[in-house]
Order: structure tokens, then sequence, then C-alpha cells
């Protein structure tokens, strides 16, 4: 049998029809890069929201955080003599806020206790010296009936003080019961502030060190923005409350010597009263002073006036309050009135730090500003 012959390689290769096509050849592509812009912007919005997150779950004790960082501030001067003199952070900064937390108690329980204990002793005293028949009584009649050609008559005003001693009696007992029921609110916050003055005494530098990191702003600004926090935050403090103190103490001597009745409840009401915007203590000792006058006590109530504006006014503003404060904040008086008026208005009492807070640290940000935009001004120029 022959062998087959051998396929003819000059012979035509099959056509395209018979032969299977042959599959293209599948690239593999790495995926797109994100955009850096588009990554950026991502973060900074979720930065953005987990920040207002954490403002909104902390808000409702934020206050004492607040608070506490002020103090902290206001401390570590005593914080950094202690870690001179050897003693270890966690040591100083304990010792700095047992210091503070006794000197907040003894303060807030001595004024609440004056204001309500001897306010109501001294509410009860005005309506018995109010009654018909009293010499106090007799004397307001004797003053209004020189006021009748106003309008005003002789038997309404005698009538309006005695209801509003009253009504001041009745509320200073329900403020006394407010506070005893929220003694449970008054203690969160305490230890807020306490613990708040620790960390921040401990970890102002890393945490200054993070803002850095974290701020989308040059590292010297963000320096200077927390500088100015630390330096206002500081002369808000003490400049409001502890010079408070001392304008109360010192009110409290003139009271004395001018023999003025329940000394220590006007006292204490003249250091809550320093915390009003301009007028301050002028709302205590000026109707002290018309008060001994009108009593009859002509001399008296001139050496408490002369006390109150040289003594009160002048040496808390141009000695204490200098002392205390050191260095303040270079904010023109103008944007001061505005801010502690606008912070009351905005947020209430608390707006007396705020206010002032807010502003400076605006205005800091501003030169801030100003600074970096002249700073490129001019190199702008030299490079032409």
């Amino acid at each position: 049998m022959a062998d087959p012959l051998p396929p003819d390689s000059s012979a035509p290769p099959p056509s395209s029809e018979m032969r299977a096509p042959t599959p293209p050849p599948t690239a593999v592509l790495p995926a797109a890069p994100p955009e850096p812009a588009r990554e950026r912007r991502a973060l900074a919005v979720l930065a953005t929201a987990a920040v207002a997150a954490m403002v909104w779950i902390i808000h409702p004790v934020g206050i004492g955080i607040l608070l506490g960082t002020l103090n902290a501030f206001t401390m570590q001067p005593f914080y950094e003599r202690m870690r001179a003199r050897g003693r270890r952070p966690a040591v100083a900064a304990a010792l700095a806020v047992g210091l503070s937390s006794i000197v907040i108690v003894a303060v807030l329980a001595g004024i609440s206790s004056l204001l309500v204990g001897r306010g109501v002793v001294l509410a009860g005293a005005l309506i018995a010296a109010l009654s018909p028949g009293a010499p106090a009584r007799e004397l307001v009649v004797e003053w209004t009936r020189r006021l009748e050609p106003l309008g005003l008559r002789a038997d309404d005003l005698p009538a309006r003080l005695r209801d509003a001693a009253a009504e001041l009696a009745a509320r200073a007992a329900g403020i006394a019961a407010f506070v005893a029921s929220a003694s449970f609110s008054a203690l969160l916050g305490f230890f807020f502030v306490s613990m708040t003055t620790y960390f921040v005494l401990r970890h102002w530098t890393s945490l200054a060190r993070r803002a850095e990191d974290v701020l989308p702003l040059h590292p010297r600004h963000t320096r200077a923005l927390l500088d100015e926090f630390r330096v206002v935050g500081r002369t808000t403090l003490l400049g409001t409350v502890l010079t408070g103190i001392a304008q109360g103490f010192l009110a409290t001597i003139g009271y004395l010597i001018t023999g003025m009745p329940e000394a220590a409840f006007f006292g204490a009401a003249t250091a809550v009263a320093s915390l009003v915007p301009a007028v301050g203590t002028l709302l205590v000792w000026v109707p002290v002073g018309a008060y001994l006058i009108l009593t009859h006590h002509i001399a008296m109530g001139i050496v408490e006036l002369a006390w109150g504006a040289l003594v009160v006014g002048g040496i808390s503003d141009y000695v204490i309050r200098p002392r205390l404060v050191g260095r303040g904040s270079s904010m023109p008086a103008l944007f001061t009135f505005g801010a502690l008026f606008g912070g009351v208005e905005t947020f209430g009492l608390m707006g007396l730090l705020l206010g002032p807070l807010v502003m400076a640290l605006a205005i800091s940000t501003l030169r801030i500003y100003v600074a970096e935009t002249k700073g490129r001004r001019t190199e702008g120029e030299a490079r032409r």
C-alpha cells in the first residue's frame, strides 16, 4: 500500500470562513488614580463634619469645657512655677486644679449665701420698715410729696416699694430652692471644669502642635491665633471674675465704714454688678450713697460716693486689674464694648466671656490676613 502523500506546503491556506477567529488580546489597565483636589475636598468635608459632630455631642457641657480652658490659662503661671520646682507634670497640674477648685467653690458658696440668705433678711427688714407708721415709710412719703408735680402720689411709692420687697423675698427663697435642686448640674459642670483644666495644663503643647498640623494655615499663623486665644482668655477671666471679687471686697469695706446695714449683702451685689458692662459697680454704690444722703446721713453718703469712685472704681481699674491681667489684648475700646454688649445680647450672661473671645480671635485673624497680603504685595513688587 502506498504511503499517503505529505501535504503540499505550497497550497493556499484555508479560507477565513473555515478558520476559527482568534480572540483579541485583553489588556488589563490600571485603575485611574483619584484626583488629588477631589480627595482633599472630600477629606476637608469629612473633617468639618467630624468637628461639627463633636461640637454637637459635647455642647450640653460646652460651658464647663470653655471655663475649664480659661481656668487652665489662668493657672498656667502657677503650673509652671510648680514644674520649675521639680514637680512632675501630673502633680503640678493636680495642684493647680485643687487650688483653683477651692477658690471657685469658696467664691460661689460665699456669694450665693450672701445674696440669698442676707437678701431674705434685708427684704424682711425693708417690708417692716415700709409698714404703716414706720419711720422709713414716713421718710419716703415726705420725699414723694416733693415729687407730686411729676405725677407721683405720696401713698403709691411706699406701697410699691413694700410690694417689691415682698417679691424680692419670694424670689430669693425661690433662688435658694433652685440652687438646691440644680446641685447635680452644678456638680457636672464643675467636674468638666476641673477635668478640662487638668487636661489643658498637661497637653497644651501637643494640642497646639496638632492644631498646626490640622488647620489649613501656616504654622506661624496658627501659633499666633492660639497665643491670642490664651492671652484674651486669661485677660477676660481675670478681668471679669477676680477684679469683680476685689471690687466687692473693697465696696464692703466702704459700706462698713459708712454704717450701711447688711454691708456684706451689698458687697456681694457689687461683685455681681461688676459683670455688667460699662456701668458695673455704679449700680450698687451710687444708690447706696444716695440712700444715705436721703436718710439725713449726708456726710456718710458723700464718703460712700467718694469711696466708690476712688477706691472701688479707681484702684480696681488702675491698680488691681493691670496687676492681675498683665499684658492684655490690643483690642480697640469700641470693639471691646461692642463685644461685651453684643455678647450679652447674643449668648446671655456667658456673652461676657464669649463676646470678647470671639471678637479678639476675629480681629487677630484679620490682622494676620492683612500682614500676609502686604507680604505678598511686597514680594510681587520686588520681583518686578
